[in-house]
Formats: structure tokens, C-alpha cells, sequence
């Protein structure tokens, strides 16, 4: 057995070696897009990121952030680096997994020494699913990136690795100290994300089935039930209990004691542990049976176990039942005892990592969401509450409405059923004010329309009613008529809707949420992926394939007609041929059904891949259009898998071995004696493990060739270079609003780990909605000053302003905003009978000092003589205001920084970024214009904006950020496509830069068009020469930025957008006819063919698919078959080219100009 170790240990090190090396050599050298911005930053200067938190994460990410040895630049590859050394440390537990759940079941308990072939299909299975699971598309994608589930991902495995290692030594003494250290592993992960939980049932089956010798179904499904139970207990007992036994501390101790803030937590930590180490020793020493029941009856309560729910009733219940157990069993079982004792309290010492959440939250980092730095402020992050609540088993439907209550005055307010009170720092008018808890308001459950309630809702959120729609074929529902009045419990009105039958709420599930946010990236992983474009229900887009003709070609229609760009030139383009999958069913049936003990094995394998997988997916409840992919939330379930796909190795060996055995005997039957048939069987045995193992390590090969392109993230600097980018259009100690994860945390980024602007205030207007960031952006950080507005603390304290209504009487003439400011900050805007602020002016003016605003830079002295005096948002022509009714928060105090920003001087320049949407405009559209990758509000009204669109451009300002400013996240460098890879996010953002330089040369020409118009019309000879200059001058630089664009962001790095080549075709057209300038002219005609030709082949697939599959293409897909090759070919017409010529060429390819003329004539 030495032997057998020592290959078994080096094999799992070699497997580590072999991952690490993978993902080091793949590794994003930056920061990535979406939250890794965020948790980099939070590891550089532990600052605190989006609820629930991850201190053991920023913990790790610190230590690793130590060996960039001061180079800031170096500190987001330290992080990656640590996600790609746990990922690595993942691949070794998953080999000794594998390992050892394969020698169980081919190697008999007794068995000393290992023969060849046992050691071959052993380790054959090991690597097989090892690298299988290494080179898979969802886990390698979490690996090279500053992520949390790297992490998870290790604690996963590491859990279920620990199980197995106890299994070998549950009969030994001290065994239990696998159970407490997974237990404390467990503590950990809940500090890093709680899907390590989930791995609790498959635990406890293996205890089972290891401690129990006849073991039965029925025993199986009461450990489910027991291992559901204790699930419930650490999820809604254990977590949210410490945190609220201390919370009755720190009331007692602040509010009642005189204490500072956070002293009641330190005396209830201390306390807790005093009391888990007691009971701890009593139970070791044995001594006393009344300490042991004391000790352990307060560690229980200190452990909060009992505090679940909001009901009092449940913990006193609770205690009266552990009193019972404890004081009137005459034997208590010390070792069981002692085992939940010591677990709690590990659980509880990897738990307590949260207190740094509440050290750093005190001491105001820039970075500081929810402002956790008490144990109120704690719970509410944890519980995430600012993401809202799902119904999972029972509850709304998607036309669901709250009920009203009338009352004898005839006022209607909303019904809920109160529960316990909300608390909340106070908010101090002086600094010598004392430390005190406020009661803000009771925690409410709004009573809905109970007759729109339902069993397993699943299609609940009205906002997605089109788009369940769609992916059912159609939301008929039945009609019922749902309560909206009622007057002392009678109903007074109601009002008629649709509810969901359950056969559509199943089919939403079965067709959405299982099939396209589960089973398709299941498929991505084990079968293959047709390309890296997020999918929502297309044929064309994010599907599984095989890469075997007639499984894909039915459902996806002829895969070899696929365009080029989503297809063969995709990145993302995988074909396993499904081997992958058709190994792990081998494994999954060989592990099923070799004997009693495999079967057992089964059911955990089984259960860990549900939990992690199917079980999360009907927790999470999801609706349609997902802002991003979700597949990186099963990667447990994908590891389960692959266990079963490493044990296909040994599962085909046990497939060659009876295949030949048999025809073996048929042939030898009576004729050859057993000692020769025996040999002949071992080297069968021998040559079928020899060809299994072949096979197991070509399945790995064959997904890594088809992997290593599309996760090969080396060289690539866009997420870090576009967020410095968009500092970089700011002005000194400018405000730039935000909105996104990826116009946000780029940013944060950029200033917090690489100190790029500092002097730039970065404002989320999603966070700005809440009172704890309102406070935060008051505060200086870097080089930055506090922003200052009229509004101070107590005006919006206690989410007293969330949302301020228009009076119904609401005075609709222009006031200056700091009137209007003054009268809703006001407290008595709020006394009403809805206890709410109300709006009595909606249209405001800003006045504007034009002297100021020129010396401040904003404007020229040139554009002086037609700037506005003041500035209006009339929140009457504001979409989200009149349609709500009101302005949040984030407006009125986004409205409020300009003002005084104006009233000051301009002391600091306002700007959106240019990714957010119109809803965030206030109504300041004719005043935006851009400087690159933002808009800059100015008193200069600009007629050519739209309601949604932002078309002019400070030119200057914009050409100079663009050109002397920008960064290009080392795609400058790239002349191939096989030099880096962009995922589609990337890819997006490239486009969007794209199309602000592009949006910056129009703005060019166009003033070079309005120079012509005005030397048309000059008389002095000076003015003319000083005009054509101008026109030169425009001219060439709008040909720079299109060289800008060929260059800097080249078509080798990132296929141009749909739209982007006709652009810029257009912009050289305009150049060539004013200047004669021919190479433009011809550079033209060139991308205009060329973009013809790329999108024929997409024309021609789409004239290929049936019409069910048709039906499936988004709009954008349908607009490049129809409006967008006639305006091409119009275009092309246009400027010189030859358009029939073209069309014949496009004919002769396959494309059916008829059915494009029959669907425009439609």
C-alpha cells in the first residue's frame, strides 16, 4: 500500500502541477469585468465590497497582494494568481477523490498489495476526470480571475475530500477531528460564499453508509431529512442567530449602559467563546454532569441556533427543548456532544471573520457599501435586503398587487403585517451627541392579492411578463378577480388579472430555468458550445452543440451554414463531440450498479451534483434576461460530474473486460482448463485498463485543444485601461456618475489599487438611492474632496427620502432648485398621511454664472455668447419621474450636486458616464455633450440630443482625451486574432469605445460641413483662409480617430460590431467627396464590400433555419437579413461602388434577394 500512496500522492501533485500551470499561463493580468474590479480592491486595502461579503477572501487576496512587492500594477495578477493556485489545489482533492472512491469499489477492503491493472484503472480514472474537470469551460473561466468561486470552489472540494479522509478512519480514536475541521472549513466558506452548504447532505450519506452496515432506502431518506435539517439550522439559525444575540447585547449596552457603538458585540463575542471553551473542557474532563448541562445549554444559546425567524415563540421552544433534553436524559452522549459543541464553535471562529467588515466599516474606506460597521447595518448586509426578496414555494404571481386598506376617512394605504423593529444608528446633529440606537421603522411583509398567490411560483415578476411569454409560447393563464380594497376584512373592489395555471409556471421552469440556465451549461462543459455570445432562447447564440450533424442541425438548423463570426472564428466555438458526457455516464452507471457499496456511492455523488446544481436552481428562482451568464454558480455540480467521468475509465474497462471475458468462455468452453482461461482474462483485464486509460486521457486532450483559445486571457489590460478611460474624460476634480458593475468598478479600480485620477469623484447612482452612500460621497478620499450638497444627514436620514412624491397639486412653474431643495428636505414635506415626502415644484432652474463658467473651463469664451443663463430640468419632460410619479433619492441628489457645483464656481465639473442609461438624465439631455467616454453637463444647449441619445460632442475636449489620453488594454499590439482572446463582454465595451471615437470624427465633419457653409457666405479673405484651415484641420482629425480605431483597436483584436464598418465607411466617404481625397474614397467602397460579404454568410444561414427556428433570432439578427444589407448596398451605390455587381456575387453565394424583397414588402 506504500506503493500505492506514493504514486496516488504524486499523480494528484502532478495533476496540480498540470492545472496550475494552465491557469498561470492564462491568467487575465488585470482586473477583469463584472465584480473582480470590486474584490481586488477589496483585497488590496480591505475595503468592503457588495453584501453578504467575503472576509476570508479579502484576507487570502491581502496575503497574495504582499508578494507584488509595492508594484501596484502587479496587485490584480497577485489575486487572479491566488484563484488560480486554490483552483489548482481544487484539481488535486478531485484526483484523490477519484482515487479513492475507485480503489473502494476495484480493490477489496483486505487487500495489501495493488495489481498493475487495479493501479492503471485507479489512476486512469484520477487523471481522466481530473484534467477533464481542469480544462472544462466554467471552471477554468473562474480560475484565472479575482473571483470568489475559485475560492468555493476549493472549499468544495476540500469538504468532500475531508469526508472521504474520515471514512478511511472512523473506526480509529480521534477520528472525529475530520468532522470539527470540516466543520471549520465549513465556517470558513460561509465567508466566502454559502454554496459550500449544499455539501452538507452528501456528508452526511457517507457517515451513513459508513457507520450503519445494513443501511436501507428508508435510512437514507431519514439522513436526507436529518441533513435538510441541519442545513436549515446553520443557513437560518446558526449564520443570522450570532449575529442576533448580539444585536440584544449591543441595544443592552449602547442604548441602556451608555456604551460606545460595538461594545455590546465584544462583550457577546467574548461571552460566546468563554462559554463554547467551558463547555468545551467540561465535556473533556467529565467531572460534573450539572456543568456539562449548563455549559452546553449556553453555548447552544450563545450559539443563536434557536433565534430563527422573527417570532419569539421559535427560540423558547427550542430552548425549552434542548432544557428537556439536557436535565432529563439520565445518560447524555458526551462524544456527540462534544463533537456539536466543538463544530459550533469552529463554525463560530471562521464566522467571526465578519467582525472585519464591521472594524473596516468604521473606519470609512472610499470603498464601503452598506456601511456594515454595526451589527444592525451587519444583518441587513447579510441578508442581503437591498437585492429584495423571491417567492420559492409559495406566494406572488406576476400581476400580483398590494392589497389596500381603507379607512373610516377614506385614505387607502397598503396592508402588511408588522414585523420586529428596524434599528439604526442616530443620526448626530453635533459631534458630542451620544452613541444611540434609533427604531426606524418595523420590518414589513405587504400583504398581496391572495387569490394570485400559488404553489411553486416560478412566474412572478411583472416587469418580465413579455418575456416569460416568450419562452412558454404564450402566458394565457386563467382569469380570476384579485382583491385591491378592503374595509375592516371585507373586500370592497376587486380587480380582474391573470394567474399563471401551474402548467405554465412548470414549463417556464422546465424550459428557462432547468433547461437554458442549467442543462445548456452543463452541456457547454461535457458536450461542447456552439460560441461565447450570451444566448436567450436564439438558435444562434450560447446553445450546447455536439458537433455531431444530426443531434445539433434539428435543433439549431446547419451548424456549417453558421456565420463565421459565431461559429468556426468564435473562440468560444467547443466540440467535445460529447465524449465527455458519454465518459461520465459510463462512470455513473459503472459506479451505480458494480455492487452495494458503489451504489451508496452513487447516492452521494448524486446528491452533492442535485445540491449544487438542481437545487440551486430552484433557490435562486431566476427570471428571463439575465444581465450576464450564470453557469460559474454550478461549477459544484459540474465537479460531481466529473467525478463520475473519471470513473468512466474504469467503467469502460469493466465494459472491454466483460465483452471479451464472455466471448473468452464461449470460445473456451470445455475445452480450455482454468488456470488458462484465468491467464487469459488477467491480460484482457490488463489490455482493457491499458486501452481505458488511452481513452481517459484523450477525452482531457481533446477538450484542451478546443479550450485553451477561448480562456487564454494573457495580454489583456481592457477592463483596468477602458475604466482609466473613462476617468480620463473627466476635468480635475470632476464627478463622474455611474451606474453598471462595469462602469463602476473598472473605475473604483483605477483609483483604489492603481491611484490613477484620485482627484475624481466616481458616484454610482443605483448606490446614491440609499442614505449610507449619500453619506459616503461626503467624505473626502485621495485627492478628493467630499461633495458638497444642500442636503445634509438628517434630511434624508432613516431612508426617509427613498423615493419623494409630486404633490397632486404640484406648482409646475420654472423655481429655482434650491427652493425646491429646501421645501422637501424639509421635514415637514413628510407630514402627511402617507408619511412620505412630497415635491410641491417639478420644474427647476439652475442659475449659471457664465463668467464663472468660463474661467472654470466648461465653456469657451467663444461659446459664452449663446450659453444659457440657467439651466432647466423640467422633470415633467423626465421619463422616470413622470412615469413614477417622483423623483428617488439618487435624482434629487444627483440635481443637488450640480447646483451647488454651479453655485460654487463649477468647483466641480459634472459628468455621466456615457454607459448609463437616459433614466439617470434628469431632464439635463440638451445640456450633456461628450469628452470621450463621458457626457459633460454645461450651460450650452445642444438641439441635436434626443431623449435617449447623446449626439453632440465637446470635439476638442474629446479629441485630445482620445488622442493624447486613452489607453487600449494592449489591443494595439495585437495583428492576429489568435494573439488574445476577448470575451463577448470585452468585446461590447470595445464596441462601445468604438463608437464614441466614431461619434467624435461625425462631430468632426460636421463642423467642417458648417465651416463650408459659412465660407460660402464670407467676405474677408482672412475669415476664408481662416475657415479653410478650420475644414482642414476637421477633416484630417476625424481621419485620425478612424485611423485611431484601425489601429489602436483593430479588427484582428475584436471583430467589428454590426453598424461600426458601415460608420466609419460613411465618415471616409464624406472625407474623400470634401477633399478629394481618393484613398478614403476607396477605403470606403473596401469596407463596405467587405462588411457585405461578412454578413452574406449570416443572411444565408438565416434563410436556411425552418421557420420555428427563425422564429427564434433576435431582432438585431432579422434587421442584418433585410434593412441592413439594402442599406449597405445602398451605400455602397452611394459612394461609387457597384451595387449589382454585388448583388450578383451575393446570388451566386446562395442569398435569396426575393425573400428579402417579400419581407421588406411586408
Amino acid at each position: 500500500m506504500k506503493k500505492y500512496n506514493l504514486i496516488n500522492n504524486s499523480l494528484g501533485w502532478l495533476c496540480f502541477v498540470i492545472a496550475a500551470v494552465t491557469y498561470m499561463l492564462t491568467l487575465e493580468p488585470t482586473a477583469s469585468f463584472w465584480d473582480c474590479p470590486e474584490f481586488i480592491s477589496q483585497g488590496y486595502k480591505l475595503e468592503v465590497g457588495h453584501p453578504p461579503g467575503n472576509p476570508i477572501f479579502m484576507l487570502a487576496a491581502r496575503f497574495f497582494v504582499n508578494f507584488a512587492f509595492g508594484d501596484v500594477s502587479k496587485v490584480a495578477l497577485m489575486v487572479n494568481s491566488m484563484s488560480a493556485l486554490l483552483s489548482a489545489g481544487t484539481i488535486l482533492l478531485l484526483f484523490w477523490t477519484i482515487t479513492h472512491l475507485v480503489r473502494r469499489l476495484v480493490v477489496k477492503d483486505d487487500v495489501e498489495n495493488l495489481s498493475l491493472t487495479q493501479m492503471l484503472v485507479i489512476f486512469g480514472s484520477g487523471i481522466c476526470g481530473a484534467l477533464a474537470y481542469t480544462w472544462s469551460d466554467t471552471f477554468w473561466f473562474s480560475a484565472v480571475e479575482g473571483e470568489v468561486y475559485a475560492f468555493s470552489s476549493f472549499c468544495t472540494a476540500l469538504v468532500f475530500w475531508l469526508i472521504l479522509k474520515w471514512e478511511n478512519r472512523a473506526e480509529r480514536p480521534h477520528s472525529d477531528k475530520y468532522l470539527i475541521l470540516i466543520a471549520y472549513v465549513i465556517g470558513i466558506s460561509i465567508a466566502v460564499h454559502l454554496l459550500n452548504l449544499l455539501c452538507i447532505p452528501a456528508i452526511a450519506l457517507v457517515i451513513y453508509y459508513r457507520l450503519w452496515n445494513n443501511t436501507t432506502a428508508k435510512g437514507s431518506l431519514v439522513t436526507l431529512a436529518v441533513s435538510a435539517v441541519v442545513v436549515g439550522l446553520i443557513l437560518y439559525g446558526l449564520v443570522p442567530g450570532f449575529i442576533e444575540v448580539s444585536q440584544y447585547f449591543e441595544l443592552f449596552f449602547v442604548n441602556v449602559l451608555g456604551c460606545s457603538y460595538n461594545m455590546g458585540v465584544l462583550i457577546y463575542a467574548i461571552l460566546a467563546v468563554a462559554c463554547f471553551i467551558w463547555a468545551i473542557s467540561e465535556l473533556y474532563k467529565q467531572n460534573s454532569i450539572a456543568k456539562i448541562r449548563i455549559s452546553v445549554l449556553l453555548s447552544i444559546f450563545f450559539s443563536g441556533i434557536p433565534f430563527i425567524g422573527d417570532s419569539m415563540w421559535i427560540p423558547v421552544i427550542i430552548m425549552i427543548a434542548v432544557i428537556a433534553y439536557l436535565f432529563v436524559a439520565k445518560k447524555l452522549p458526551v462524544r456527540i456532544l462534544n463533537l456539536v459543541v466543538m463544530s459550533i464553535f469552529v463554525i463560530f471562529i471562521g464566522y467571526s471573520s465578519y467582525a472585519l467588515l464591521l472594524i473596516r466599516a468604521s473606519a470609512n474606506p472610499p470603498m464601503n457599501q452598506n456601511a456594515p460597521d454595526n451589527v444592525f447595518a451587519l444583518a441587513s448586509y447579510l441578508n442581503r435586503e437591498q437585492y429584495g426578496e423571491r417567492p420559492l414555494f409559495y406566494g406572488q404571481t406576476h400581476q400580483s398587487t398590494v392589497v389596500y386598506e381603507i379607512d373610516d376617512q377614506g385614505q387607502a394605504s397598503p396592508m402588511y403585517k408588522e414585523g420586529k423593529p428596524l434599528y439604526a444608528k442616530v443620526v448626530k446633529t453635533s459631534p458630542d451627541q451620544p452613541d444611540h440606537y434609533e427604531i426606524t421603522g418595523y420590518k414589513k411583509d405587504y400583504v398581496m392579492a391572495p387569490e394570485l398567490n400559488m404553489l411553486f411560483p416560478r412566474i412572478y415578476s411583472g416587469q418580465h411578463a413579455a418575456a416569460y411569454s416568450d419562452w412558454i409560447g404564450g402566458l394565457k393563464g386563467k382569469p380570476v378577480s384579485a382583491t385591491r380594497y378592503v374595509h375592516d376584512g371585507e373586500v370592497l373592489q376587486t380587480v380582474d388579472a391573470i394567474k399563471p395555471t401551474m402548467g405554465e409556471s412548470l414549463r417556464f421552469f422546465l424550459v428557462y430555468q432547468l433547461n437554458h440556465m442549467y442543462w445548456r451549461y452543463f452541456m457547454w462543459n461535457f458536450a461542447g458550445r456552439q460560441n461565447d455570445i450570451q444566448g436567450n432562447g436564439e438558435v444562434n447564440h450560447g446553445n450546447w452543440i455536439s458537433g455531431i450533424p444530426f443531434i445539433d442541425n434539428p435543433r439549431l438548423g446547419d451548424q456549417s451554414l453558421l456565420p463565421y463570426s459565431d461559429g468556426e472564428g468564435n473562440k468560444g466555438h467547443n466540440v467535445f463531440y460529447m465524449l465527455p458526457l458519454i465518459m461520465g455516464i459510463i462512470g455513473l452507471g459503472w459506479q451505480a450498479f458494480t455492487s452495494k457499496r458503489g451504489i451508496e456511492q452513487f447516492w452521494v455523488i448524486f446528491f452533492l451534483f442535485f445540491m449544487t446544481g438542481i437545487a440551486i436552481v430552484l433557490y435562486l428562482n431566476q427570471t428571463p434576461t439575465q444581465p450576464r451568464e450564470r453557469d460559474y454558480a454550478f461549477a459544484g455540480s459540474f465537479y460531481a460530474f466529473a467525478i463520475w467521468l473519471g470513473m468512466g475509465v474504469a467503467g469502460l474497462w469493466a465494459l472491454v473486460c466483460e465483452l471479451f471475458n464472455r466471448k473468452g468462455k464461449e470460445k473456451g468452453k470445455n475445452t480450455l482448463p482454468a488456470e488458462v482461461l484465468a491467464a487469459k482474462e488477467r491480460k484482457v483485464s490488463l489490455a482493457g485498463a491499458v486501452f481505458a486509460c488511452l481513452v481517459g486521457l484523450f477525452v482531457p486532450l481533446q477538450m484542451v485543444s478546443q479550450t485553451w483559445d477561448d480562456h487564454d486571457r494573457s495580454g489583456r489590460y481592457v477592463t483596468r485601461d477602458f475604466g482609466m478611460n473613462y476617468l480620463d474624460s473627466v476635468d480635475e476634480n470632476g464627478i463622474i456618475f455611474t451606474n453598471g458593475d462595469n462602469d463602476t468598478f473598472p473605475l473604483w479600480y483605477a483609483q483604489e489599487v492603481e491611484g490613477h485620477r484620485t482627484d475624481v469623484k466616481v458616484v454610482n447612482l443605483s448606490y446614491l438611492t440609499t442614505d449610507w452612500y449619500a453619506n459616503q460621497v461626503k467624505h473626502p478620499s485621495y485627492q478628493a474632496e467630499g461633495i458638497e450638497t444642500l442636503a445634509k444627514p438628517e434630511d434624508y436620514g432613516y431612508e426617509r427620502m427613498n423615493f419623494s412624491y409630486f404633490a397632486a397639486d404640484c406648482d409646475s412653474t420654472p423655481v429655482n432648485v434650491f427652493t425646491a431643495l429646501r421645501q422637501v428636505y424639509d421635514q415637514s414635506s413628510s407630514k402627511n398621511a402617507w408619511n412620505a415626502p412630497m415635491m410641491e415644484y417639478n420644474n427647476f432652474i439652475i442659475p449659471v454664472d457664465i463668467p464663472a463658467a468660463v474661467k472654470a473651463g466648461r465653456i469657451t469664451e467663444h461659446e459664452a455668447e449663446v450659453a444659457d443663463t440657467a439651466i432647466r430640468a423640467n422633470m415633467a419632460d423626465d421619463r422616470e419621474a413622470s412615469r413614477h410619479g417622483g423623483m428617488t433619492l439618487s435624482q434629487i441628489l444627483s440635481l443637488d450636486m450640480l447646483a451647488t457645483s454651479v453655485k460654487n464656481g463649477w468647483k466641480n465639473p459634472i459628468y455621466f458616464a456615457s454607459t448609463v442609461p437616459s433614466d439617470y438624465y434628469i431632464a439635463l439631455q440638451p445640456y450633456m455633450r461628450s469628452t470621450g467616454m463621458a457626457y459633460e453637463v454645461t450651460p450650452v444647449r445642444n438641439e441635436e440630443n434626443g431623449d435617449y441619445d447623446i449626439n453632440a460632442v465637446n470635439t476638442d475636449k474629446a479629441y485630445r482625451n482620445i488622442t493624447e489620453k486613452f489607453r487600449w488594454g494592449g489591443l494595439d499590439k495585437v495583428t492576429d486574432p489568435s494573439q488574445i482572446y476577448l470575451d463577448e463582454t470585452v468585446r461590447k465595451m470595445v464596441t462601445t469605445t468604438r463608437s464614441y471615437i466614431l461619434g467624435t470624427a461625425t462631430a468632426m465633419i460636421n463642423e467642417a460641413v458648417m465651416a463650408e457653409r459659412a465660407d460660402s457666405i464670407a467676405t474677408d479673405d482672412e475669415a476664408r483662409k481662416q475657415l479653410e484651415a478650420y475644414k482642414t484641420d476637421r477633416y484630417a482629425k476625424a481621419k485620425e480617430l478612424l485611423t485611431i480605431i484601425e489601429e489602436k483597436l483593430p479588427e484582428a483584436a475584436a471583430p467589428y460590431a454590426i453598424q461600426i464598418p458601415q460608420k466609419i465607411a460613411q465618415i471616409y466617404a464624406r472625407i474623400g467627396i470634401a477633399t478629394g481625397d481618393k484613398e478614403a474614397s476607396a477605403k470606403a467602397i473596401e469596407l463596405l464590400e467587405k462588411e457585405i460579404m461578412r454578413y452574406a454568410g449570416n443572411v444565408k444561414y438565416y434563410q436556411s433555419l425552418n421557420p420555428w427556428q427563425y422564429a427564434t433570432l433576435p431582432q438585431t439578427d432579422r434587421f442584418i437579413e433585410t434593412y441592413y444589407m439594402v442599406y449597405l448596398l445602398q451605400d455602397l451605390g452611394d459612394i461609387g461602388g457597384d451595387p449589382e455587381k454585388m448583388v450578383d456575387r451575393l446570388t451566386d453565394m446562395g442569398v435569396n434577394f426575393d425573400r428579402i424583397v417579400s419581407i421588406l414588402q411586408q
